[in-house]
């Protein structure tokens, strides 16, 4: 690799890291293995930067990279896992960065969710990616990744942890609902469309 596109390649490392980590962390649920699985993502796309880097959005090609290195994993050998640990934090300013770690409950209960459709609630909401922009990523239809969205949540409002916190809150504030992604960048962070006071993030 030439050394400008050596120093584009680091300088996307280093903007990126924190947030591939986290992406991978919701995915994995373990702050080790999500380290390790963006590293593994990121040597992928130093060997096909010079084309990556020439894309509209080189995140979204190495997020594909993160999600399709995950579901590899999961194709070697089954993997149980618990979301135990803390996220790591993102870089820069980020609203709804604190509110993560206080969703034990929400983290839970994605782990108990099939690979797929964690990923594809992580990136539908948490992402705020658009159904045909998760659906690129996880190279189906958006029909499929509408109808693991619907199963996901429909998992997770019935987790034990989801149903305690619904019933402290009062069954105050009606979820946001699914609405449109806000494209790759995921600023958003739109809500996880679960009942109660129970979120992904933070607008």
């Amino acid at each position: 690799m030439q050394a400008e596109q050596e120093d584009r390649f680091q300088e996307f490392v280093r903007a990126r890291w924190s947030r591939l980590v986290r992406t991978a962390y919701l995915l994995t649920g373990d702050v080790h293995h999500a380290e390790d699985l963006t590293q593994t993502a990121l040597a992928k796309a130093y060997r096909s930067w010079r084309r990556i880097s020439r894309s509209d959005n080189p995140e979204a090609y190495v997020r594909r990279m993160l999600v399709s290195c995950n579901s590899d994993r999961f194709r070697k050998r089954r993997v149980t896992e618990a979301l135990t640990a803390a996220p790591p934090e993102r870089a820069g300013r980020d609203e709804g960065a604190g509110r993560v770690e206080e969703r034990g409950s929400l983290l839970a209960g994605l782990a108990q969710l099939p690979p797929k459709q964690r990923a594809v609630v992580v990136l539908r909401y948490w992402e705020d990616l658009s159904e045909a922009e998760v659906a690129d990523v996880l190279g189906c239809s958006p029909g499929t990744v509408k109808s693991q969205a619907s199963k996901g949540l429909a998992k997770l409002r019935r987790y034990p942890g989801l149903a305690a916190d619904r019933a402290v809150s009062g069954g105050r504030g009606q979820g946001q609902g699914q609405g449109q992604g806000q494209g790759s960048q995921g600023q958003g962070h739109r809500h996880i469309p679960i009942q109660g006071q129970v979120q992904g993030g933070s607008r």
